[in-house]
């Protein structure tokens, strides 16, 4: 579940809300309009993946066409690596 809190009491809270941030993004508002979310260093970095492959039509294309099974797979265990 997203907690949210005011910048306010945000500042009063951040090493709690650091901590917090592992579990579930924090939102964090000003006259109640979201302006910022603290999220996990694991979650930042899985946003930041996503963007990048997003942002690369090749690798597009390759999601595509594994989610319309047109891709084969070979186990790592059958592959020759002589």
């Amino acid at each position: 579940m997203k907690s949210t809190y005011s910048v306010t009491r945000a500042q009063a809270k951040l090493p709690g809300l650091i901590r917090e941030s592992a579990l579930a993004p924090v939102s964090i508002t000003r006259h109640n309009e979201t302006v910022a979310y603290i999220v996990s260093r694991e979650q930042m970095e899985a946003i930041t993946e996503t963007l990048e492959l997003m942002a690369t039509p090749a690798a597009v294309e390759a999601l595509r066409a594994s989610q319309e099974g047109l891709v084969a797979y070979t186990p790592l265990d059958e592959i020759d690596t002589d």
